[in-house]
C-alpha cells in the first residue's frame, strides 16, 4: 500500500507540473524516475523492491504492451506504402549496426566477454520514443521523422527479443524462457503477429452485426477489452506480446477509424499511467549501490552508447534519404532505452549466466542515463520545427498530398 501511496503522490506532482515541463526541459518521466528512486532501500527506505521482485517484470511488460498498443494506433498504413525506405533503413540497416556497435564497446570498454557484449547490443538495441514525446506526438516536428521513430520504435522490441534469448542461450545457464529453440521463438513471434492482426479483424467483422454493436459511451472500452484479451491470450500461449499489441493497434486502426477515434483519450491516459508505473518501479532498483557497482570503463560505454552508437548507426542508415540535415540528426539523437531493455535487462538477470548481474548493472544504469538525456531534450528540440516544415520542400510529394488534417495524425 506505501508504493500505491507514493505512486499517488507522484502522479499529482506530475499532473500538477505537467504544464511546465511541456515548455521546459523538465521531465514527467524523470519526476517519476527519481521518485522511485527516492522512495528506494537507497535512500529513505519506504518501499523494498529488488530486480527479482516479480513487480518489476510486471509492470515493465504491461507498460510496454500499452505503450505499443497505442502507438500502434498511430500508424497510417497508407502513409506506411508510401515511405516505408526509411523506416526500412533505420530496422535493416541502423539496428544491427548500433547493436555490433554497442558490443565491441562493452566489450573493448567495459570488459565483458564476447558473448555477454553481444547480448548487451541486444538487449541496448531496440528505441522508445516514449521518453522523447514531444519528439513523436508534435504537429510540428515533420510527420515523416514521427513517422519513422514511431514506426521504428514499435517494430525493433520484437525484432530483438529473438537476438537476446539466443544470446542469453549462449551465455551459459538460463532461465526457462530462454531456452527456446530457433523453431520455437520463431512460432512465438509469428502467433504474436497473427493475434494482433486476427483478433481486431475478428471483433471488427462482429461489431459489423447490428444486434452487437456498441452504444456510443461504451464504444472505447471496446479496444481496451481487445488489448486485455490479447495480453492474456500471449502469455497463456507464449505468443510475443509486443509485436502483438504494436500489430493489433494498427489494424484496428486502418479498419476501424472510429474505434480508434472514440479509444485515443483513454488510451492514452493508459498507456501513460502504466508508464508512469514502471518508470517508478525502474526508479527503486537505481540505488546508490547499483551506480556503484559499475566499473569507470561501464560509464564510458553508457556514455558512447548514447552519443555515439545510436547517432552514427542511424545516420549512416539514412545516408541517400531525402531527410533534411536537421532532421537527420533528431532522428539519430533520438534513440532512448525504454521498457523493452528494461524487460530484456530483467531476462538477463534472471538467466543465470556467468557475468549477468555485470550485464544488468550497465543496461540499467545506460537506460537511466537514457531518459534523463532524452526526455530533457525533447521539447526544446521540437521547437527547432517550424509549422510549415511539415509541408517543405524535402517531403515526397506522396508526404505532402496525404498530410494530416488536424484531426487526422498519421504518427504518435
Amino acid at each position: 500500500m506505501v508504493l500505491v501511496v507514493v505512486f499517488g503522490v507522484a502522479l499529482l506532482i506530475a499532473v500538477m507540473l505537467s504544464g511546465l515541463a511541456a515548455r521546459t526541459v523538465l521531465s514527467t518521466s524523470f519526476l517519476f524516475l527519481v521518485g522511485g528512486a527516492l522512495v528506494s532501500d537507497g535512500f529513505l527506505g519506504l518501499i523494498h523492491i529488488t530486480p527479482d521482485s516479480e513487480i518489476v517484470s510486471v509492470t515493465a511488460d504491461l507498460a510496454l504492451f500499452a505503450v505499443l498498443f497505442t502507438d500502434g494506433m498511430h500508424v497510417s498504413f497508407p502513409k506506411l506504402r508510401a515511405n516505408w525506405r526509411n523506416p526500412a533503413r533505420a530496422l535493416g540497416l541502423g539496428m544491427p549496426l548500433a547493436f555490433v556497435g554497442m558490443a565491441l564497446i562493452t566489450h573493448f570498454v567495459a570488459g565483458l566477454d564476447w558473448t555477454t557484449s553481444f547480448l548487451v547490443g541486444a538487449v541496448l538495441a531496440p528505441t522508445d520514443p516514449v521518453f522523447a514525446s514531444a519528439i513523436v506526438w508534435r504537429k510540428e516536428v515533420p510527420s515523416k521523422l514521427r513517422q519513422l521513430l514511431n514506426v521504428e520504435s514499435g517494430i525493433n522490441d520484437g525484432l530483438a527479443l529473438p537476438v537476446v534469448l539466443i544470446m542469453i542461450a549462449a551465455a551459459g545457464p538460463t532461465s526457462g524462457q530462454a531456452e527456446s529453440g530457433l523453431g520455437k521463438i520463431a512460432l512465438e513471434l509469428f502467433l504474436g503477429l497473427v493475434f494482433g492482426v486476427v483478433l481486431p479483424l475478428a471483433v471488427n467483422e462482429l461489431v459489423r452485426f447490428r444486434l452487437l454493436g456498441p452504444e456510443p459511451k461504451l464504444q472505447p472500452l471496446l479496444p481496451l477489452a481487445i488489448g486485455v484479451t490479447l495480453y492474456a491470450l500471449c502469455h497463456l500461449t507464449h505468443a510475443n506480446p509486443y509485436l502483438a499489441a504494436f500489430s493489433a493497434g494498427a489494424v484496428l486502426t486502418a479498419r476501424s477509424p472510429e474505434a480508434k477515434k472514440a479509444f485515443e483519450p483513454l488510451g492514452e491516459a493508459l498507456a501513460e499511467l502504466a508508464k508512469f508505473a514502471a518508470l517508478l518501479v525502474f526508479g527503486a532498483l537505481l540505488t546508490p549501490q547499483l551506480f556503484g557497482d559499475l566499473s569507470f570503463g561501464g560509464y564510458v560505454a553508457v556514455v558512447l552508447a548514447i552519443v555515439l552508437i545510436r547517432p552514427a548507426s542511424l545516420l549512416l542508415s539514412l545516408l541517400g534519404t531525402r531527410f533534411t540535415r536537421q532532421e537527420k540528426l533528431v532522428a539519430a539523437w533520438f534513440g532512448p532505452k525504454g521498457f523493452a531493455s528494461v524487460v530484456y535487462g530483467l531476462l538477463v538477470l534472471q538467466a543465470g549466466i556467468p557475468q549477468g548481474e555485470e550485464a544488468f548493472t550497465l543496461i540499467a544504469v545506460c537506460i537511466a542515463f537514457s531518459i534523463v538525456a532524452h526526455s530533457s531534450t525533447d521539447v526544446p528540440i521540437a521547437r527547432l520545427f517550424d509549422v510549415e516544415d511539415i509541408a517543405g520542400p524535402d517531403n515526397d510529394a506522396a508526404t505532402a498530398s496525404q498530410a494530416p488534417g488536424p484531426s487526422q495524425e498519421v504518427s504518435a
